[in-house]
């Protein structure tokens, strides 16, 4: 492992993806070139290509998400890996084994992947660091604190629509202190070199010092946050937040940060809107914005299996490398 960056090589090479911070613009670059390539596959006749033929990749989801395991799931499959699907939360963590009880067994079943989604900030990186030297972890989110195939297939979708990142201002809405979310896809935005990234949210879903920390700038107020920007992440709303004194209702959030046509109007003419998923329409958009023509959250979600395509390609090459004879060559 490299010690200037765990996720790394010592060759410099990506072995384990677990947060978009410390990775060079190149290197994100690289990710969304790679996924451009498995873009197309889902076209094909037969929709596999052999790079991870004969590896196991288990989806250790402590943390339930039938879409983000399913999109993880179908990347594997298509890259003809064998896939392990475990839902922790209701097998053996429940039993009392620990977190590397539960990492050991799974080591003995020679895996080579594990793709991990916790409510515990740092559980990916605990597991990749306790991990076996051969093994590659990818963070599928944990707790606050990052999710970074999800920003990367931000990344991606926007640079489809956008082409040049360095001309772009972004605006993300909505719960930016509990957003595992958001903290990636402004990591990822500032090293891909967008000038301008905007935060708009209540006050008591603001950070405070956000702008200082992460270079962007805060907005309390929609109408004016979105005016003249290119693209729109709406993050999504617990539902759980509207039970605490953090956010009185789902009317009154609506009512002054959910998404319309009209407060849209002020954005760029040819402005795009996203969500992570899933919505909840009323709440963070209405209808009529996340069905219209400026909506493109489908196709984040087709995106999303290129890019993990890539990642896990990318980290099984590097597992790859490792294990050829010194001396051997291609061809």
């Amino acid at each position: 492992m490299s010690k200037q960056n765990p996720q790394l090589d010592a060759q410099g090479n990506l072995k384990h993806f677990l947060t978009t911070e410390g990775l060079s613009r190149n290197l994100l670059t690289d990710i969304l070139d790679q996924a451009e390539g498995f873009l197309g596959v889902a076209q094909q006749a037969v929709k596999k290509v052999p790079l991870c033929r004969g590896k196991v990749i288990a989806n250790l989801f402590f943390e339930t998400s039938t879409r983000t395991r399913t999109t993880f799931e179908l990347a594997a499959k298509r890259l003809s890996a064998d896939v392990l699907n475990l839902n922790i939360s209701t097998s053996a963590t429940a039993k009392g084994e620990t977190l590397l009880d539960t990492l050991r067994n799974l080591e003995a079943m020679h895996v080579d992947m594990f793709v991990v989604r916790h409510a515990t900030s740092g559980a990916a990186h605990f597991i990749a660091a306790h991990a076996d030297p051969h093994v590659s972890v990818i963070n599928a989110g944990d707790g606050r604190h990052a999710h970074p195939t999800q920003a990367m297939l931000d990344m991606f979708t926007i640079r489809r629509h956008k082409q040049d990142f360095s001309r772009l201002r972004v605006a993300i809405v909505g719960d930016i202190m509990h957003s595992r979310v958001a903290r990636s896809q402004i990591l990822a935005l500032k090293t891909l070199g967008v000038p301008e990234v905007r935060v708009i949210a209540p006050s008591t879903l603001m950070p405070n010092g956000i702008e200082e920390a992460f270079g962007v700038h805060a907005y309390h107020d929609l109408r004016e946050g979105v005016r003249d920007v290119d693209v729109i992440i709406m993050l999504r709303i617990q539902r759980e937040r509207m039970n605490s004194s953090l956010l009185p209702s789902e009317h009154e959030y609506f009512r002054l940060f959910g998404l319309t046509e009209e407060r849209l109007s002020t954005a760029q003419p040819d402005a795009i809107v996203m969500h992570p998923g899933p919505i909840n329409r009323g709440v963070e958009m209405d209808s009529q914005v996340a069905d219209g023509p400026r909506s493109v959250i489908l196709e984040q979600v087709s995106n999303g299996i290129a890019v993990r395509m890539a990642v896990m390609s990318m980290c099984i090459g590097t597992q790859n490398l490792k294990s050829q004879p010194q001396g051997d060559v291609d061809g």
